[in-house]
């Protein structure tokens, strides 16, 4: 039945529950496997980070979620790892060598042209002030800053996920509407996609945004293109609250077979397997 999720935020980042209630709430809908993946550290404090002190409380209290729900759910313990710059990414040792069972590399942080660090996942108001404060009103700058950043994510590599791609879509629609239909967009995204597959990285089609907003990362406008470039897909909640893990994962599920997808990528037995689109 597809009931998986690898992309979830708990207490120790800006999740609004605790881990097990995660897992409670993903055995009772009956997920045969779920994964944790909180944000990863940053050299630098945030309010939505881990910390590097908590790194060692995470991997132990995962570990005895497995062991308490064994036989009822497959658990698995990944980070959703942003990059930064060359030296802070996925691909850094100090998040190598932890005992993962995957990665998820994202992109959230933009740099403007006085090296200031900014956030870019914010809600499209706040985004549009950003824009203006920090780029003079520039968004196509912007969206090449984004996509810049991402390929580079993906040269370095260091991660199995490819997080929300084209997470910026919908802040850039807000400002210009019609954006993302121009030529210069879409070859953005397009770049971008193939590159992704090219690297055989998993895209995540992320639901998080969709009852809320009607949209998932990337568009669905972009499926069919996946699917002609031989994506493997994964959908993920990215949820934050124990009640939304199921948020827009049938939908993004039947627009994914409407594509011409027939698996999605799920990790069972440690393993990522190509599992048939079933009913839901």
């Amino acid at each position: 039945m597809n009931r998986t999720n690898y992309h979830s935020h708990c207490l120790y980042c800006d999740g609004r529950a605790a881990m097990e209630d995660f897992v409670r709430f993903a055995v009772a809908q009956g997920y045969s496997a779920y994964g944790i993946s909180s944000h990863a550290p940053l050299p630098f404090p945030t309010a939505w980070t881990m910390e590097w002190d908590r790194m060692d409380d995470y991997l132990t209290e995962f570990a005895g979620l497995k062991q308490k729900y064994a036989g009822q759910i497959e658990l698995y313990i990944g980070l959703e790892i942003d990059y930064l710059n060359e030296k802070d990414n996925p691909a850094s040792p100090c998040f190598q060598r932890l005992p993962l069972d995957y990665r998820i590399g994202s992109v959230h942080l933009l740099q403007d042209g006085e090296g200031n660090i900014v956030d870019s996942d914010l809600p499209p108001d706040k985004f549009a002030r950003m824009v203006e404060q920090h780029f003079g009103g520039d968004l196509e700058l912007v969206v090449r800053l984004y996509f810049g950043r991402s390929m580079r994510m993906a040269e370095l590599g260091g991660f199995d996920i490819v997080g929300h791609a084209d997470k910026v879509h919908y802040n850039a629609e807000y400002c210009s509407p019609g954006v993302t239909r121009e030529a210069w967009y879409k070859r953005q995204v397009y770049d971008y996609l193939s590159l992704i597959v090219s690297k055989g990285y998993l895209v995540e089609v992320n639901t998080k945004a969709f009852c809320t907003s009607g949209v998932f990362f990337p568009g669905e406008q972009y499926f069919g293109i996946l699917h002609d470039l031989g994506a493997r897909v994964v959908v993920n909640s990215d949820s934050h609250y124990p009640d939304l893990i199921s948020s827009g994962r049938a939908e993004a599920l039947e627009k994914l077979r409407y594509a011409g997808f027939r698996t999605v990528a799920e990790l069972h037995g440690g393993t990522w397997q190509d599992m048939e689109i079933g009913g839901q």
